[in-house]
């Protein structure tokens, strides 16, 4: 196996399957990365049996000659040290295994020599029906991913609530994401004659977030017993999905609201930001709500030993009663604010004890869920 690489194409390539690769595994060979040279491409395989990334390099990229394959073959090289080398070599990468899997990295004068493992033991990678898919745009892909998986819980003791619920029914992927005190829910109009339910880890989608950010086109997703596939020209990133069944989040949506009301989206997340720099003395980050006349909603926030923060802002419509106070989460608040991309929300109110939801404005497919909080 031998070739030649551009470095810094080399080294993103790395880094991408790098962020598959656990140096805590008790398998060894895990600990590498894999790559396979071929006559028309090189692949990359980064894998800790949970999360599988895979990254092609073609030999050329927008035309620019970035890859020479001389001899075909495939190895597996330590991720720690194989990283850190090509971090930092200064140009062209020259890279040659021997028959007995010696690795030698050459850059101008700087020769560096590894001992590889034999590719035969690394596990083989999902088989995947490249017959059935689900397309969909990496640009909506993205969106629905960080417009819910923020909200998945952070403790293991319940592992479904760790994942998304990705599911595909009648042309529609329903993304849903809770740790029981929050709900987020995002609707996509797809096409797709798949039908499921899906639990897929909250870890893997943020890594698929930053590993498709600037990936155009679509993302084809493949769905298999266990593994969940999103593949785009490049880059494949294979998800095991988590058992279990997903708690039935419809009912938790309340249906009734004793008070509705309509903010500037970016205006009250200015203010929940300001008043959670008191908040966070709080065990809960307690923010206060309260609507004063009809017209103004108050925002505020105290700790004992350092004080306080309080501002009002114009609620542009409010339907309902309009004596209401609440307290709630303000990094809950935040974290909801930040992935709307709408003007003006809407939220609804049932009770001081009851959760709100916030929407924005036209935009039903879109929803968060929030519980409030004791001010005890």
């Amino acid at each position: 196996m031998e070739f030649t690489i551009d470095n810094e194409c080399f080294n993103k390539a790395i880094s991408d399957v790098n962020k598959a690769v656990s140096l805590k595994t008790p398998f060894p060979i895990l600990t590498g990365i894999k790559m396979t040279a071929y006559d028309n491409c090189l692949i990359l395989v980064g894998s800790n049996s949970d999360i599988v990334i895979e990254k092609v390099i073609p030999l050329t990229i927008d035309g620019v000659k970035v890859l020479e394959i001389y001899n075909t073959g495939s190895v597996v090289i330590s991720a720690k040290y194989l990283s850190g080398i090509v971090k930092k070599l200064p140009n062209e990468i020259h890279l040659k295994v021997n028959e007995k899997q010696l690795v030698t990295i050459q850059s101008n004068e700087i020769i560096t020599n590894l001992n590889g493992f034999s590719a035969e033991e690394y596990p083989s990678l999902p088989q995947i029906d490249e017959a059935e898919y689900i397309e969909i745009p990496s640009v909506e892909l993205i969106e629905i991913i960080e417009q819910t998986v923020f909200a998945v819980s952070k403790s293991e003791s319940r592992p479904a609530l760790t994942g998304v619920n990705m599911s595909f029914k009648d042309n529609q992927l329903t993304c849903v994401a809770t740790n029981s005190q929050r709900l987020a829910l995002r609707e996509l109009s797809i096409e797709s004659s798949v039908n499921g339910s899906f639990i897929v880890p909250g870890t893997s989608l943020n890594e698929l977030t930053k590993l498709i950010n600037n990936e155009p086109g679509v993302i084809h997703v493949f769905v298999m017993d266990s593994y969940m596939v999103f593949k785009s020209n490049t880059i494949s990133l294979f998800s095991r999905l988590i058992d279990g069944n997903y708690p039935n989040v419809s009912g938790l949506l309340p249906n009734d609201s004793k008070t509705i009301i309509t903010l500037n989206t970016n205006q009250l997340l200015k203010g929940i930001d300001r008043a959670c720099f008191f908040a966070s003395e709080w065990k809960n980050n307690n923010v206060y709500l309260e609507i004063m006349d009809g017209t103004k909603i108050k925002i505020s926030s105290n700790s004992s030993e350092i004080g306080k923060i309080e501002e009002t802002q114009t609620i542009k419509t409010i339907n309902g009663e309009t004596d209401l106070s609440i307290s709630l989460d303000g990094s809950f608040l935040k974290d909801a604010l930040r992935v709307i991309k709408e003007e003006e929300i809407r939220i609804d109110f049932g009770g001081p004890m009851r959760p709100i939801i916030i929407e924005p404005i036209d935009n039903s497919s879109f929803l968060h869920l929030i519980s409030p909080v004791r001010t005890y």
